[in-house]
């Protein structure tokens, strides 16, 4: 069930769902683990780019990076063009220097929020981190540490406030568990909702895992 590199052939075989791209969002609460997640995937893809959503969203904006990401990356993508996006400095406050995104078979986007419902027409898979929301927001406090309590403080009602009126999971084709060694995947409630983009086979339903 932790077999990534078999999982990625399946990503791959996905119909293109923003132009040329097979766009894969990786959603959960902050702390779950999608950015560890992700670099592996993206390693079992073959390198396939990593768009970090903590790149889009400021201090002031934490969940107001839509309209960015829109104009930055998946209209670029959905030409088939090289997206050209400018990161956020949490340290500087500034946005920074411009960074590219090919237009790659596979692009995976990856944060809190990665599947909300202005993105999802867009993705052609949705992976949500099976952890529940204390344990992540615990592991995210502890990795952070006490300098930054008041920024936890601050972005967990912003998360709590974002799911309750936008929630990722009920759409979620695939949800992910972290092992001890790798990761156990199964069915989410999103491929059987009859609203998920996954299709197998030319079937609807049960994600190719």
């Amino acid at each position: 069930m932790n077999d990534l590199a078999r999982h990625a052939d399946a990503l791959r075989s996905l119909p293109p769902s923003c132009g040329p791209v097979r766009l894969v969002a990786v959603d959960g609460h902050a702390g779950s683990g999608k950015s560890t997640f992700a670099a592996r995937l993206a390693a079992a893809l073959g390198g396939a780019p990593v768009l970090h959503l903590d790149d889009l969203a400021t201090h002031e904006e934490l969940f107001g990076w839509v309209e960015r990401l829109r104009e930055q990356v998946l209209l670029p993508l959905s030409r088939g063009e090289e997206a050209r996006y400018t990161p956020y400095d949490w340290t500087e406050r500034r946005f920074g220097p411009v960074r590219t995104l090919e237009p790659a078979p596979v692009v995976l986007v990856e944060g809190v929020g990665a599947g909300r419902a202005e993105v999802r027409p867009w993705l052609a898979a949705l992976c949500w981190m099976e952890l529940g929301r204390s344990v992540s927001w615990g592991r995210g406090r502890a990795r952070d540490g006490a300098e930054l309590t008041e920024f936890w403080d601050g972005w967990t009602t912003a998360e709590e406030t974002h799911f309750a009126g936008d929630p990722s999971r009920p759409y979620a084709d695939v949800l992910v568990r972290q092992l001890t060694e790798g990761y156990a995947w199964q069915e989410g409630p999103g491929s059987t909702a009859g609203v998920s983009p996954f299709v197998t086979d030319g079937r609807r339903g049960a994600p190719p895992y």
